[in-house]
């Protein structure tokens, strides 16, 4: 990792007395449609209730419960160890690929690479009280989904939506329908030329 106030590369060493420092490699929400942080833990040790320092933002966040997770099954525990994967609630404005460590040991690990998206389709609600709606459920699916993007084209004041294929952007398009209760008009896909 990289210690973020003096830029010298640090060796973290995987063992439970070392510093906690783990690195979120998914965001998903729950069935209840609570954040659920996927975290790989890396050195260190974890307990409900800590807090922990995320390094993107700078800022505390607090774990509420920890969860081992076993195909459809969650699992409450109370601590984890280095070496350990599971799923945090309660943490805000997290990322994927956002390092975690302890309040006084502010070292970045490498995050993850993320394409750009090469393909757009422009959106728009049917109606415009869905138009709130929308752009809270934009969000809650960039932070799931570090691939996709939402920008909104300054000469026209379309929203488009960027992904990774057709596909991709069907189903973020399906999500929005089914899982948010948003009726939606889609424009054709254009391709990201370069």
């Amino acid at each position: 990792g990289t210690n973020v106030e003096t830029e010298e590369i640090v060796t973290i060493e995987p063992n439970t007395t070392a510093p906690f420092t783990a690195l979120a490699f998914k965001v998903v929400l729950d069935e209840q449609n609570r954040k659920l942080t996927f975290i790989r833990v890396y050195a260190g040790q974890l307990s409900a209730g800590d807090s922990v320092l995320n390094i993107r933002t700078e800022q505390k966040q607090r774990i509420s419960h920890l969860y081992q997770i076993h195909a459809t099954k969650k699992e409450r525990v109370e601590k984890v160890q280095a070496g350990d994967i599971v799923a945090v609630t309660g943490m805000k404005n997290v990322r994927t690929g956002d390092t975690l460590t302890a309040m006084d040991f502010p070292v970045a690990l490498e995050s993850l690479f993320v394409p750009d998206p090469v393909i757009g389709i422009a959106i728009e609600t049917t109606s415009n009280k869905d138009s709130d709606k929308l752009g809270l459920a934009l969000n809650k699916l960039m932070e799931e989904d570090p691939t996709f993007r939402v920008e909104i084209n300054e000469e026209t004041g379309q929203t488009i939506i960027r992904g990774m294929g057709e596909l991709h952007l069907e189903i973020i398009v399906l999500r929005l329908r089914d899982d948010f209760g948003i009726d939606l008009n889609t424009g054709q896909p254009e391709v990201t030329y370069r």
